[in-house]
């Protein structure tokens, strides 16, 4: 079965405060995007991948991949638009080959590990659909009408990417119209009647978004 991964680096960061994107900001010399590229190359190096840019960036990440000698393998870049649903659907529309299964990944989440890649994966390929997720290790309270209370913790999960889907239904779900209700890719396949399947991801496959991230980004890179 083809195995396809979109990886969505269309954004522009603004809480970084950078005069790049985020994702082409480097860690430990290596650019996010270009960490976000080989987890799923160590996954399988034959997997095609997509990843959705910026149109002004489009040249930019082509001189990555060479400079980081990543023009052997199988990588298409296409325009992301002004959304994630957009960028997406833009992505999926270089996906042609079924039976296939897709994972759609952030691109600022250069950690994810080879387990949680090939949890989603495997899942995917026998359930239809597989998101990584992680329980909330912190108390949460709810803020309605400036009114806050308490609420079970265990009844949420924290959740990352790649999310994976057969590739049919996720391209049928996003036919439809965008609407704000959209947080993520499952919910976009939820929407349309689907139960959502969780694995279990990993703690490091961080989404760098601040700053402050990025000092974790520096700890998890010396480590790897």
């Amino acid at each position: 079965m083809q195995q396809y991964i979109i990886i969505v680096a269309g954004g522009h960061g603004s809480r970084m405060k950078s005069d790049i994107p985020k994702q082409y900001l480097e860690v430990k010399g290596v650019p996010i995007i270009i960490r976000a590229i080989r987890c799923f190359l160590n996954y399988k190096a034959d997997i095609k991948i997509i990843v959705c840019v910026h149109p002004s960036y489009k040249l930019h990440l082509e001189g990555l991949i060479k400079t980081f000698h990543l023009s052997e393998f199988s990588i298409q870049i296409t325009n992301g638009g002004d959304t994630r649903f957009q960028s997406v659907k833009n992505g999926l529309l270089l996906a042609d080959e079924e039976p296939a299964v897709v994972g759609i990944h952030d691109a600022a989440r250069p950690f994810v590990s080879l387990t949680t890649i090939e949890q989603c994966f495997d899942t995917a390929r026998i359930k239809g659909n597989a998101v990584p997720c992680l329980p909330v290790n912190e108390s949460l309270r709810k803020i309605s009408n400036n009114i806050n209370q308490s609420v079970n913790r265990n009844e949420y999960k924290v959740i990352q990417t790649p999310q994976c889907f057969a590739l049919s239904k996720i391209k049928k779900a996003f036919e439809q119209d965008y609407n704000s209700g959209f947080t993520d890719d499952a919910t976009v396949l939820e929407s349309t009647g689907e139960s959502i399947h969780l694995v279990e991801g990993n703690p490091e496959n961080i989404k760098i978004t601040s700053p402050f991230d990025l000092i974790i980004a520096e700890a998890l890179a010396e480590k790897a």
